[in-house]
């Protein structure tokens, strides 16, 4: 019996590279988006076009799918309630399994105010009618660029610990729980990368990369407040963006763990060899 599987978020970098892994394993995906001018282009698999937000849609996107990849939503103060639209969607879509990209250290009183939101949807799979699989990733060290601005890494973090994984690895790891997902019904991996870090290696690693200089300035709470004050974002997002740095502080993400060398047999990829390109 073929086995059709399903990748919400498929325009997105994490859900595009997923894709791209079935595809080489000869195994082609449905691709859910919101716009299908975005989907990647890969032989054999078929576009939807489905939000979040429209359960309908996403009812008809998941018809016939037997595993799901949910692909967390962006940012958003109702993101627990489209994930589970998207929840609903599925069960009454007869999806039988859903593999949801989680974040670590997930729980209801993470520092990480986002990672509440996450423990938030595991919940509602586990009272659900499916089975589920949860990839709970640290921070993306690709993102970890971004939090440089002029040459500087700026927050609350202290001499706190980072244990960031490449969205590569993710992506790898997200295929080949695709693959085989029976394998994997009921298991929890928390993907890193190799070692956690301090934000001041972090910055000292992009320097090399980039040959520009980058540093690491340890704010107070209002420090970082203030400082991020000029965006206009809504005062949950300051919030949610501050605890990123607090987390870290408390060393809630410092923690490394084998699964992503155990699933896909090789080392997972350094932040190092993220920044140089060298893998």
């Amino acid at each position: 019996m073929t086995t059709l599987r399903a990748i919400t978020g498929a325009s997105g970098r994490i859900g595009a590279m997923t894709a791209r892994h079935l595809v080489d394993a000869g195994m082609p995906a449905r691709l859910v988006v919101r716009d299908a001018s975005r989907a990647p282009a890969l032989p054999g698999s078929d576009v939807m076009v489905a939000s979040y937000e429209d359960g309908d849609a996403c009812r008809r996107a998941f018809d016939g799918v037997d595993t799901l990849f949910l692909v967390s939503a962006t940012e958003s103060a109702d993101r627990v309630a489209q994930h589970r639209t998207v929840i609903d969607a599925a069960a009454a879509a007869g999806v039988r399994q859903v593999v949801y990209l989680s974040f670590a250290g997930a729980g209801p009183h993470a520092t990480f105010l986002l990672a509440r939101d996450h423990a938030a949807t595991e919940a509602l799979l586990e009272a659900a009618p499916l089975e589920w699989t949860f990839l709970r990733d640290n921070l993306y060290t690709e993102a970890l660029r971004s939090f440089a601005t002029d040459g500087v890494i700026r927050g609350p973090a202290g001499t706190g610990r980072v244990a960031s994984v490449s969205q590569r690895d993710v992506a790898a790891v997200a295929a080949h729980v695709l693959e085989d997902p029976t394998a994997h019904v009921g298991r929890a991996y928390e993907l890193t990368g190799p070692q956690a870090l301090t934000l001041g290696e972090i910055a000292a690693l992009l320097s090399e990369a980039t040959g520009t200089s980058v540093t690491y300035v340890d704010e107070t709470l209002e420090e970082a407040f203030a400082s991020r004050a000029r965006y206009g974002a809504p005062r949950w997002l300051v919030e949610a963006w501050v605890s990123t740095y607090t987390a870290i502080r408390d060393g809630e993400l410092a923690r490394v763990t084998s699964d992503v060398p155990a699933l896909l047999g090789r080392p997972a990829l350094s932040a190092a060899e993220v920044f140089s390109g060298r893998r």
